[in-house]
């Protein structure tokens, strides 16, 4: 049997009002090939073919059409209110809904399977492990070093180090938010008012960093385990799940950081003094301990340690 297209039960006159026909001459009064089109809005040929057609069946979903639809009416200075209006009643006619696919809406081809990024997402958990510890080791190591040698040259017995994990899981990150595209993906970066900040195709390795003054930056992607997420230069979670769009999600440093998973391996900043009980009858002398520095080496702090006071004056302290 054949399928009766929404085209063929619409006349010439009617179709030359729907979007893609709209786009279609406006590239066409502009002189532009429907290939300049694609390398201006960076997204596929074949997707603006399937809009220029008002295939809109062709596409992730609606707001892949609405998106892709008004991208191509601001590349050819068409009305992109118009635009987006009539492709979401071609969608209302056709019945379209949203629909998430597990391919991303420039690229065919399919994501690797379920079983491959759990594999992944375990390797990522072991060496994220291996990092920590070694971290910590690291750290431990340096100011056990420092101080003993500083008690070989007093004659004081060295400190107990305290563990530079102890007391800074409170301690938050800051700095700027950075996504960097672990492959081809597309993305929208909006702020709370729905201005477009960033919208585009990233090709694997490149990165973004989201304005700080933004408001509310929020993103839009069919591939949110495909984007790898840093706050000051340190990796959080990723953004979804994998297969699955997610849109409205905020990406400000605040909000990333207020996510319970959010603290990505290596978070904690900052080593106490080492400290020691001060005896009756004994003064403080300061040694050093260690404290990472910006650049993630260590640099002296300061730590009271014990030191024997003149006998003379313990003798008048017990007279």
């Amino acid at each position: 049997m054949n399928e009766i297209t929404p085209d063929a039960e619409m006349t010439d006159g009617a179709r030359e009002d729907r979007p893609g026909a709209m786009l279609r001459r406006a590239r066409e009064e502009r002189g532009m090939s429907i290939g300049e089109v694609a390398e201006m809005t960076r997204i596929a040929q074949r997707q603006l073919e399937a809009v220029e057609r008002d295939d809109f069946r062709a596409l992730p979903g609606t707001p892949y059409a609405v998106g892709f639809a008004r991208a191509y009416a601001r590349a050819v200075g068409a009305d992109e209110v118009a635009v987006a209006k009539g492709v979401r009643q071609q969608l209302g006619m056709l019945g379209a809904a949203d629909r998430y696919e597990a391919f991303e809406p420039v690229d065919p081809a399919r994501i690797p399977p379920r079983r491959l990024a759990w594999v992944a997402a375990i390797v990522m958990l072991v060496l994220a492990v291996a990092y920590g510890v070694w971290r910590t080791q690291f750290f431990t190591a340096s100011t056990d070093e420092e101080i003993s040698d500083i008690s070989n040259r007093t004659g004081q017995a060295p400190a107990p180090a305290v563990n530079p994990t102890a007391n800074n899981a409170a301690v938050p990150a800051s700095g700027p938010v950075v996504l960097t595209a672990m492959a081809e993906v597309w993305l929208r970066i909006y702020d709370q008012a729905g201005e477009r900040l960033f919208e585009r195709q990233m090709a694997k390795g490149e990165s973004y960093t989201v304005p700080p003054e933004a408001n509310n930056p929020m993103i839009l992607t069919g591939r949110p385990d495909a984007i790898a997420v840093t706050v000051g230069g340190k990796p959080v979670a990723p953004l979804g799940p994998p297969e699955r769009t997610i849109s409205d999600v905020p990406i400000s440093a605040a909000a990333l950081l207020a996510r319970p998973s959010g603290e990505g391996p290596g978070d904690r900043a900052g080593v106490p003094a080492a400290t020691a009980p001060v005896r009756p009858g004994a003064s403080a002398a300061i040694i050093p301990a260690t404290r990472p520095s910006s650049a993630g080496f260590s640099q002296p702090a300061q730590a009271a340690v014990a030191t024997p006071m003149p006998q003379a004056a313990t003798e008048a302290a017990s007279d």
